[in-house]
């Protein structure tokens, strides 16, 4: 009876989770941790989930590929709209969440007022505002970048067969080097981080990070940077640019290879 919603359920149970226990370990508010935990969950989830099937997305479709006559972008399509879709369902999660704590959220206050809520957390969460429409255009680039991905990594890893597993491995690692449990903000902050400055310009060279933050950083109220824009909307140019090669010189082989 409950279908697909399970989807959200097992989402909710993560970000609940990990945002009650890391809240107490960066000593954050468990009403700014929350929805921050709840929607870097949420957009990995779909950069991961367009990653994973993106690279299986013609060698899954084999049958297909080989009876139809339809262009390959069909089945890049198909797996952006799938992980759509199952975002769509996992941010019912982080509006039950707003709405949860929307009273707390449209308190103002600045950062380091002793009776603001992020006293002492590193990050705040300003309250929610027309801003938050922002985050439309940001997924937007976002889903625009997982279809280019698709079609790059789809045509590599129906190649190389051994491509998926090496993809697998480094998007563990980014997943840990990339802002979605942890604020950067906490790297900014005094006491025993201040030798931690030498992992700012790693994190800044994360190509994720600037993805997240066009999405994220909307819907928490806060703000994000020129640079941010600047080096999505490279990443997208350069990235079509890989992926229209790669469909001129080799589109008619991936039937063979699959």
């Amino acid at each position: 009876m409950i279908g697909p919603f399970w989807i959200t359920i097992s989402q909710a149970v993560i970000a609940l989770g990990l945002g009650l226990l890391y809240s107490q370990l960066f000593n954050s508010p468990v009403q700014v941790f929350l929805p921050y935990v709840a929607t870097g969950f949420i957009l990995w989830g779909f950069i991961n989930g367009c990653l994973a099937e993106g690279m299986e997305t013609f060698i899954a479709n084999e049958g297909l590929i080989k009876q139809l006559p339809a262009p390959l972008s069909v089945y890049m399509l198909r797996t952006v709209w799938r992980q759509t879709l199952l975002l769509a369902h996992n941010m019912i999660v982080f509006v039950g969440i707003v709405a949860i704590f929307f009273s707390a959220l449209d308190i103002p206050y600045s950062l380091g007022d002793a009776n603001g809520l992020c006293a002492g957390s590193g990050f705040c969460h300003p309250g929610l505002s027309w801003s938050a429409l922002l985050a439309v255009p940001g997924f937007v680039l976002l889903a625009l970048n997982a279809g280019w991905v698709t079609l790059l990594l789809g045509i590599v890893s129906a190649r190389f067969r051994d491509i998926p597993q090496v993809v697998n491995s480094l998007t563990q690692l980014l997943f840990y080097a990339t802002p979605i449990v942890w604020p950067v903000d906490q790297l900014l902050m005094g006491g025993a981080r201040d030798n931690v400055s030498w992992a700012l310009p790693i994190i800044q060279l994360n190509p994720l990070y600037h993805f997240m933050q066009i999405v994220r950083a909307p819907l928490l109220g806060q703000t994000f940077t020129l640079g941010n824009w600047i080096v999505v909307g490279s990443v997208t140019v350069v990235g079509w640019a890989l992926a229209v090669v790669a469909m001129r010189n080799y589109r008619d082989r991936v039937s063979y290879w699959v």
